[in-house]
């Protein structure tokens, strides 16, 4: 796939670089000469140097034929702009803005295009660690009732099946285990998987079956 980054800052330039050793093509944009010195030499992709909300900018990007566009400059009105123009002029579905501004990304995200707010996202990450027993949600479906939840494996629980969760989850269709992160890995969950010390345990959750399941992970509940 042929995808275009806008911004060649530290995030535009790992991106790219990561992008490019996925074997995708790769055009990155910056108004700023010096910052292509970022990209590493083995660099084989397009770097355009000029404004990303103009469209012969874009067009010398190859906006014509990406499938994606990654919208990372330090301007969240650049960014923002950028990607209405590739969702709304060039049809491109895969788009995605970095927007600084948590409660603008909120709003642009409630629109339709996707935003990564940056101060939200390292707010998030900094108290996962500084509350790691606490229970995280990481996705919400748009009709709010349904939610993907990020907790760390209970006391007590390692050693310990986790079938009393994936079978209370399809009995029901109120909560389900989905998948497991150990040691930085992710796993999907198999009947029989037994729990470990420093599991993250991935639950898809309605509204109706959330206390149920925080009484089952704090009791043990069907453990016995």
């Amino acid at each position: 796939m042929h995808i275009i980054v806008l911004g060649c800052g530290r995030i535009g330039s790992l991106l790219a670089t990561t992008l490019e050793a996925e074997e995708h093509t790769v055009a990155v944009v910056d108004r700023n000469r010096d910052a292509f010195r970022r990209l590493p030499e083995r660099f084989t992709g397009r770097a355009v140097l000029g404004n990303v909300i103009n469209q012969s900018v874009l067009e010398q990007a190859g906006i014509a034929e990406a499938g994606a566009l990654a919208a990372v400059t330090s301007g969240d009105n650049s960014n923002i702009v950028a990607a209405r123009i590739a969702r709304e002029t060039y049809k491109i579905e895969s788009v995605v803005a970095r927007i600084k501004d948590p409660r603008r990304a909120e709003i642009y995200q409630r629109l339709g295009i996707p935003t990564v707010a940056t101060v939200t996202w390292t707010t998030d990450q900094v108290m996962r660690r500084l509350f790691p027993a606490a229970t995280v949600t990481d996705w919400t479906h748009p009709d709010g009732n349904l939610h993907l939840l990020e907790r760390e494996l209970p006391a007590g629980w390692a050693g310990k099946e986790f079938d009393i969760l994936v079978r209370a989850g399809s009995a029901d269709a109120r909560f389900r285990l989905v998948s497991v992160t150990r040691a930085g890995k992710g796993m999907i969950v198999s009947p029989g998987m037994i729990g470990q010390e420093g599991d993250l345990l991935h639950l898809l959750v309605h509204d109706d079956g959330a206390d149920e399941l925080e009484q089952r992970l704090t009791d043990g509940k069907g453990l016995e």
